[in-house]
């Protein structure tokens, strides 16, 4: 339901479009490729949707230096702060505690602005739409910002987690639950509803937004013992000085942190790239219980953005629950998960069925001088570019479990170089370690939906300077689904 309105929107766009050319129902797209079309198209909708910003024009405009770090007088950040006040009901006091964060944060905090940019198109979209649905200030979404770095699996040394940092029983009074598989305080949608339901009431109860932050951070208690202490005094900065020393730098960091994010430009700093955006995410609910490899061989896509994109999960296994458990992808892999669904199972069988099974499988594939239930029968294979766990389970005709296993790996990732033992010989022309190839064949990558090339590049293991030199007539900035680019 997530991209139902844009896909609503496109399908107008193609009507319209399909309209102006006359196509007669002969000409018209039919099953896979009308779904191919609308995916597209969606690509160039979430483009226009979600524009990088202006901060390249405002750079070249105040003519700075690729590493130039700009200051401004005191007068130009209280300035800025009052417009952001204007459009706010945050008191952003420009005073000397909140200057001195400020500018330490625009010295020494680059490199996490350019960070939580980046991971900011994940999350922002949804934060707004959960903070307008609880008629919220926006700029609370600045609160994850200080509170994670926008990084939903990290957890405090007090035992706080995820975007917005829940204690194990503040998460549970506001219906964020555990077990041994899922923990939803890591759930960034499920914790967002629970940090709004959390700042409404703080705000109910103190009337005043830097103290529902401090609250927020320290506990309302500790707030109600500063303001005593204060004389009863019921703002921020005059409570302040009797808060927990943690507390008292709150407020001015999160001051800071929205003001560097709003004015990131105008302070030369350049978002990371973002692999991908929450518009061009989707969900899809399953039927039984399922490993995370078995989903990232199904459909090509690296296991640790399968768990980054469902932070939920504390293992790479996704159970079966009553109501279903649902995975978040980018659209395009959604779409190949329905179709594939059952192969899905299928697979998820074949992988961890019992190992006599795997072994009998992999007997019939090796060839007679291996014995593959000897313990005497390992190869060593070194990994080469390109390579997965998938395919050299299939070249030896054994298991990506097996090898696991055999390895003592937690995780389906794998580096070139890397030696891995393999039971049985390879059953195809491709070598291990042990022989050389007379020439190295070519190999291609087909563009999906949200690539870009440093994540291309990223994803087969090569520099982006590497992969230039292999495709030396390919404007990097203007990639389309289904162009072939050469990782090999």
């Amino acid at each position: 339901m997530r991209i139902f309105g844009a896909i609503i929107a496109v399908l107008m766009m193609s009507n319209m479009f399909a309209q102006s050319y006359n196509w007669t129902k002969e000409d018209s797209l039919k099953g896979e490729q009308i779904i191919n079309t609308i995916e597209q198209s969606l690509d160039m909708f979430y483009a226009e949707y979600s524009p990088e910003g202006n901060y390249d024009s405002i750079i070249d405009a105040l003519n700075y230096e690729q590493d130039s770090v700009p200051e401004f007088s005191d007068e130009v950040y209280c300035e800025r702060l009052n417009v952001m006040n204007e459009m706010s009901p945050f008191h952003l006091d420009c005073n000397e505690q909140t200057l001195n964060t400020i500018k330490f944060f625009a010295r020494k905090r680059r490199g996490f602005a350019r960070v939580v940019l980046g991971r900011s198109k994940l999350y922002f979209d949804m934060f707004e739409t959960k903070l307008a649905e609880h008629d919220l200030p926006i700029e609370l979404k600045y609160l994850a910002v200080i509170e994670s770095g926008l990084r939903p699996q990290v957890k405090s040394r007090a035992g706080a987690l995820g975007l917005w940092q829940f204690m194990y029983g503040t998460g549970r009074m506001f219906g964020l639950t555990e077990n041994s598989y899922i923990d939803e305080r890591m759930d960034p949608e499920l914790a967002t509803e629970a940090a709004c339901q959390y700042l409404k009431k703080l705000y109910g109860i103190y009337n005043d937004w830097n103290l529902a932050l401090a609250a927020y951070n320290a506990g309302p208690g500790n707030v109600n013992k500063a303001i005593r202490r204060s004389g009863n005094k019921l703002t921020y900065w005059e409570v302040r000085p009797f808060l927990p020393r943690e507390t008292q730098g709150y407020v001015p960091n999160f001051i800071a942190a929205a003001y560097l994010l709003t004015y990131h430009a105008e302070h030369n700093i350049i978002p990371m790239e973002a692999s991908v955006r929450y518009p061009q995410l989707d969900t899809m609910c399953l039927n039984k219980g399922v490993h995370m490899a078995s989903i990232s061989e199904l459909l090509e896509i690296e296991e640790e953005e399968i768990k980054r994109l469902n932070p939920i999960y504390k293992r790479d296994y996704i159970p079966k629950t009553l109501n279903g458990q649902c995975i978040t992808l980018p659209a395009p892999q959604i779409g190949q998960l329905v179709t594939l669904e059952d192969s899905l199972y299928s697979l998820e069988t074949l992988r961890y069925s019992t190992p006599t099974i795997q072994n009998n499988t992999s007997n019939t594939n090796n060839t007679a001088t291996n014995d593959s239930g000897s313990s005497d029968s390992y190869t060593y294979h070194k990994v080469r570019s390109g390579e997965t766990l998938g395919t050299i389970s299939s070249k030896y005709g054994t298991s990506v479990a097996e090898i696991q296993r055999i390895n003592g790996l937690r995780s389906t990732k794998i580096y070139v170089g890397q030696r891995l033992k393999v039971k049985g010989s390879a059953t195809t022309n491709t070598t291990t370690n042990t022989t050389t190839t007379p020439t190295a064949s070519k190999k291609y990558y087909t563009v999906r939906s949200g690539d870009t090339f440093g994540v291309i590049a990223q994803r087969n293991r090569l520099s982006q300077s590497q992969l230039k030199r292999l495709n030396p007539g390919i404007n990097i900035s203007r990639l389309s689904i289904g162009q072939r680019i050469r990782v090999k």
